[in-house]
């Protein structure tokens, strides 16, 4: 006879009280000299801007993946090639790459083409003609991670909502429910579970690589410091102080993340 597989006894979390002392530790550093006072000052006024094009970025690589993951999932076999096509392309490019492609050339094209779509308008002298320049750094930073993030985000969503037994899809369809209200009422209830986690895992992985928009000259926390840096010659402070804003916030998002997920999984078996 097998014997049960026991379960864990939670384990006290030594890893977060050693975080917890360090980062008193430099939260007191910081507070007692000037000069660390001083560059947390002037780096800490890039986390707006940080959490912003998170925050935008994310949100738009959510909605697009998700409609890149209906497609994967669709009846149409030109829309699951489309969405396949889409996802290994991207996934294939690192986001660094991704970042200028966008900045100096997608933008360049994307202005031509709507000057050319508008150009009855702009002759008509309805519209203005759209430069380059218009278009700001910061939003072609965010559509970068945008486009970068949502091939990732796809493959959640797809999995998520293939784990969802089919019986349950079959019994809605039973009822006659339609094929909106089943993926509403039926399975995306059930798949935001298994999407929960990789999904925080997603967000917290772009407050990282949202250090990548200060190769465009956008004013976040790198992008300050590189400047603070390179005028004052502090690097090692100044980096240090980067360093630890980026883990207040990653280590924070990580455990709220996975205070939700445990909620969410004490609900289920509730």
């Amino acid at each position: 006879m097998a014997t049960p597989i026991s379960t864990p006894k939670p384990e006290f979390p030594w890893w977060l009280a050693a975080a917890a002392v360090l980062a008193l530790a430099a939260a007191l550093s910081i507070a007692s000299s000037d000069l660390y006072a001083q560059v947390f000052a002037t780096v800490a006024k890039g986390i707006g801007i940080t959490i912003f094009v998170t925050v935008v970025a994310f949100a738009l690589a959510s909605a697009l993946g998700l409609g890149i993951a209906l497609m994967a999932l669709s009846g149409s076999q030109w829309l699951r090639q489309i969405a396949r096509f889409y996802v290994e392309i991207i996934r294939g490019v690192p986001i660094l790459v991704l970042l200028f492609w966008i900045a100096f050339a997608g933008a360049p094209a994307f202005v031509a083409a709507w000057n050319a779509l508008t150009a009855p308008l702009q002759s008509a002298g309805l519209i203005g003609e759209l430069l380059v320049r218009d278009v700001s750094l910061l939003w072609r930073a965010i559509m970068a991670l945008t486009i970068g993030y949502s091939a990732f985000i796809s493959e959640v969503f797809r999995a998520g909502i293939q784990s969802v037994e089919r019986g349950q899809i079959e019994a809605a369809k039973a009822l006659g429910l339609s094929r909106a209200q089943r993926f509403r009422l039926i399975v995306f209830p059930q798949a935001i579970r298994m999407i929960l986690p990789p999904l925080g895992n997603d967000f917290v992985a772009m407050v990282k690589d949202s250090s990548l928009v200060s190769v465009l000259g956008v004013a976040d926390i790198t992008q300050i410091g590189k400047i603070y840096a390179a005028g004052s010659f502090r690097f090692f402070e100044t980096y240090s102080i980067v360093a630890y804003i980026y883990l207040i916030l990653t280590v924070g998002l990580s455990l709220a993340l996975r205070a939700l997920e445990q909620r969410l999984r004490r609900q289920h078996q509730e």
